[in-house]
Order: C-alpha cells, then structure tokens, then sequence
C-alpha cells in the first residue's frame, strides 16, 4: 500500500510517502512545503495546494492519512492547521483518493509503542523503521513519515472518508 502523510500546517506542511504493509515499510519520499508566515493566507493555501497536488500526480498514493487536529489554546494555530487540512481533503475528494485521520496518539503508539512519546523518540524511531541514513528534518516530516507508517501498520482497522462518492467516481 502506498501511503501519502501529511502533518498539517500552513507554515510548515510535513509531507512523506511509504510503502508498506503491517511490520514493513519503507520510504519513497519525505519532503516540507513551507510558506512565510506573514504571506497573504490565500496565497499561501493556492501554493498548498499546488504542492501537495505535485506530490498527488508524482507519488500516487492509495490513501492519504492526515494528522487529527485537536483542540488547543492557540486559536489561530488551529486554525491554520485547520486550512491546511482542508487543502489536502479537497484536494483528495477531486482525485478521489481514501483519506484516513489519526491521532497524534496513535500515531505514536504505532511507531514507538507510547502514545506519549515525545518529538525525539518518534524520529528516532521513524529512522530506524523506514532504515535511513539520516533523521529527517525538520519534525513535520518525520511526523508525516509517522503518520504514513501508522496507517500502513495499522490503516485496514481505522475508518477512512472517501471522497470518490461526492466526486465522479473515478481516481484520476
């Protein structure tokens, strides 16, 4: 299965992409979409957009698991996050591709085996599962390698929305 991640944000867009199956994995791709802080928020969701969609075409994910935002105390960061999120469910719907949340807490069940795990030991662990050289960086995408790991391991038991019902049925 071909898992696209995303760790959602507008100033920093964890991306990365698995294969794999339950207790397998390995990485295609790990990348970071950023946009300036202080830019224009429609452009920086149109330029979202047109990357996420690049990676859509390049990688050709089964599913998209994107991180559950939950509520905090920085509205304004929720919200952003928020965009960002939606950016990758319209961008999923129109190619009709599987999208499936999870919880920072089960993503980091999956990949360390604590659901408190902090930002360090998930990395650590994601370098080690996928066997890489280096630990990816910045922790947005180490995160959405987490979150792509995550649902290959663990992805047939969680519900997933797809859109491909509200579009033309077709993936591409």
């Amino acid at each position: 299965m071909r898992v696209l991640g995303v760790d959602p944000g507008l100033t920093r867009c964890g991306l990365g992409v698995v294969d794999g199956q339950p207790g397998r994995a390995s990485m295609v791709a790990v990348g970071v979409v950023r946009t300036p802080s202080d830019g224009d928020p429609g452009e920086r969701l149109v330029y979202l957009e047109q990357e996420l969609l690049a990676w859509i075409e390049r990688f050709e994910p089964e599913v998209i698991a994107i991180e559950r935002v939950f509520a905090d105390v920085n509205v304004a960061s929720v919200m952003t996050t928020a965009h960002a999120t939606a950016i990758a469910l319209l961008l999923a719907a129109k190619k009709g591709i599987p999208v499936a949340f999870h919880t920072p807490t089960e993503v980091k069940a999956a990949v360390t085996g604590d659901g408190r795990a902090g930002k360090a030991q998930v990395t650590a662990m994601v370098t080690r599962i996928l066997k890489l050289t280096e630990r990816p960086r910045p922790a947005d995408a180490a995160d959405a390698l987490a979150l792509a790991i995550c649902h290959t391991w663990r992805g047939s038991t969680q519900a997933r929305y797809t859109a491909a019902a509200a579009t033309h049925g077709g993936r591409r």
